[in-house]
């Protein structure tokens, strides 16, 4: 798209309402999440972006620290939810920014906007930044008491019309918690600086720093409480793991004893997120995505492990319920692809006689590939079959692969040594394909052996013909 073309899209962005925008964006989203028109749509969702945060020039003649919506919104990062999957406590969806930005502008804080506006124009003039980071966070209050303002209850006050002003109920529903971390960045901030980069395993040790570190009043109310322990958990290298913090703080593991305390909304995060990933491993899985589901399934696997062993849960409980949800979508999603995959090698693999081999058409090497990482795909369920609910399936399937693979990689390579010549030559790549499956089912030494016992059948029946050419000539 032409550089005029790309500003027309822009000023019919821009002048959309804010609803509109909104809905726009989530309807492109859906669409990256179905696979569908991703050119498309990754691009007028950077121009939404763009209009979000104000920039209508280009990134190169408008430099970062001059966009006054991404100043304002820096604070919020670690917490966007840039999916269409529901939100949980401690994050913000990215697509509520623009029409919250809009709003500020418009009639939430339009003077401390204009005024913050003003000083970014005095920087860029100036060439020095030195002021930038006094306004910024001056800016941040304003827009912080504007929101908080407006979003917080108040009793007899028929909100509803201001409200609906804003954005949709989704927009609405962030309000607060926009509104909570840019008047607690400070805090927030200061635990993060408390915290190692990264936490590899969340033993006691950690655990008990890092409850210090939580014991701040502003962090403990309700509002900030699920950031403060996103926060945390992006430093865990196993983010199940957080609910290690609110068995130390019930000092139990009892599932009800967890929950009355404020820290259960860290298993009800854990939760969210296994459930997260769940979507996403279905959807890949929908896809033939493949390259990312060893670890997905070990990140399920050692999630809904954690939570099984570490945590007292009671199966008709929510949490427990829960848990068992999310274990048969898994079994669901997996179920299904795994038991294709013997078919799949089959229609490779079959053997047929010799007159139809000679039409046949070629093995598709791509085909081969794809078929080669779902039994890979297979073997990593197998690794993890236990606690995703799929032992008994993955177990038989991949004893299924494993004979008829065998065999048929021995009968094909016995193959090699006669029949005629043009179904010879199909076989073969019957035979490729079988060593490459052994690849993977036996591991490299037998391939190997199937391999060079090809290359010598192949010889053999050269030096065969060889012979009786010969014979016939003399």
């Amino acid at each position: 798209m032409s550089q005029t073309s790309t500003e027309r899209l822009r000023d019919y962005l821009a002048q959309l309402p804010p609803q509109s925008q909104a809905l726009l964006m989530r309807e492109f989203e859906r669409a990256i999440e179905r696979g569908e028109d991703m050119a498309v749509a990754n691009f007028v969702l950077e121009q939404l972006r763009k209009v979000a945060r104000g920039t209508v020039e280009d990134d190169e003649t408008r430099p970062r620290t001059d966009d006054p919506a991404r100043l304002l919104y820096g604070p919020l990062e670690p917490f966007l939810l840039e999916s269409n999957f529901p939100a949980r406590p401690g994050q913000i969806r990215r697509a509520s920014l623009l029409p919250i930005w809009q709003w500020l502008s418009r009639d939430g804080a339009p003077e401390a906007t204009r005024a913050f506006e003003t000083v970014l124009t005095e920087i860029r003039q100036s060439g020095s930044n030195a002021d930038l980071e006094g306004a910024t966070r001056k800016f941040q209050l304003a827009a912080a008491d504007a929101i908080i303002s407006v979003a917080a209850p108040v009793a007899g006050d028929d909100r509803q019309r201001s409200l609906s002003r804003i954005g949709s109920p989704n927009v609405v529903e962030d309000l607060l918690s926009v509104g909570s971390v840019l008047r607690a960045r400070e805090t927030l901030d200061t635990l993060g600086s408390r915290m190692p980069g990264q936490m590899r395993v969340f033993s006691e040790s950690q655990i008990a720093s890092v409850g210090s570190a939580l014991n701040v009043p502003s962090l403990q109310t309700p509002q900030l409480l699920p950031f403060a322990l996103s926060l945390i958990m992006q430093r865990l290298a196993q983010p199940w793991q957080i609910i290690r913090l609110a068995i130390k703080m019930a000092a139990s593991d009892d599932e009800i004893r967890v929950a009355a305390t404020p820290y259960g909304i860290a298993v009800t995060i854990a939760l969210h997120d296994l459930s997260f990933l769940t979507a996403c491993l279905r959807t890949d899985i929908r896809r033939g995505h493949f390259d990312n589901v060893g670890e997905q399934l070990k990140a399920l696997h050692e999630g809904v492990r954690g939570l099984r062993t570490e945590l007292d849960l009671r199966n008709d409980s929510a949490w427990g319920r829960q848990l068992t949800a999310i274990r048969a979508e898994i079994s669901n999603s997996l179920q299904s692809e795994i038991e294709s995959v013997p078919g799949r090698v089959r229609r490779i693999l079959r053997q047929r006689a010799d007159k139809d081999l000679a039409a046949a058409p070629k093995i598709d090497t791509a085909e081969v590939e794809e078929i080669v990482a779902m039994i890979d795909f297979v073997a990593v369920c197998r690794t993890y079959a236990s606690e995703l609910a799929i032992n008994e399936v993955t177990l038989r399937t991949y004893s299924d692969l494993q004979h008829y693979v065998e065999r048929s990689t021995e009968s094909l390579v016995q193959a090699l040594r006669g029949g005629d010549p043009k179904a010879r030559v199909y076989r073969q790549m019957q035979a490729k394909a079988a060593i490459r499956f052994c690849e993977i089912l036996f591991g490299h030494d037998y391939a190997s052996l199937m391999s060079r016992a090809a290359e010598n059948a192949m010889t053999g029946e050269r030096k065969a013909a060889k012979a009786t050419k010969a014979t016939k000539a003399s």
